[in-house]
């Protein structure tokens, strides 16, 4: 179940999607739902849509299909067939949540801890 349609994220793009963009982007959607709800379950819906969109704009803007995914810097040569990617820390070409996202949805900055007592609270009184 997504909380944002493919018309949401084709209203941000400058390029038409192609039927395979969409068809893409309708699993990236759903993709970026099971993402939220392990996060923040009780977000509101439209906080949710907003984020949706922006995890998935995220990876459909990215413009160099030949690089690979998660691939942060990439250098390729001629005729010494020569090619070498450095991938990053899941911040390129993946659905991921932003530190503003994670705000969005009501979980951002957040000092954890861990009481000996915690296990004795039923889960869904928690938060994120």
């Amino acid at each position: 179940m997504s909380y944002a349609s493919v018309t949401d994220v084709q209203a941000r793009l400058t390029n038409t999607l192609t039927a395979d963009e969409q068809a893409v982007c309708a699993n990236l959607l759903d993709d970026a739902a099971v993402i939220i709800d392990s996060y923040a379950p009780g977000a509101e819906g439209d906080a949710k849509k907003l984020v949706s969109i922006r995890m998935v704009l995220r990876i459909m803007e990215v413009g160099d299909q030949s690089v690979p995914v998660g691939a942060t810097q990439a250098s390729q040569s001629a005729l010494g067939y020569s090619a070498s990617w450095t991938f990053g820390n899941g911040s390129t070409g993946e659905l991921y949540l932003s530190r503003l996202e994670k705000k969005l949805l009501g979980c951002g900055d957040k000092i954890g801890s861990k009481s000996p007592t915690e296990d004795l609270v039923p889960k869904e009184w928690w938060s994120c």
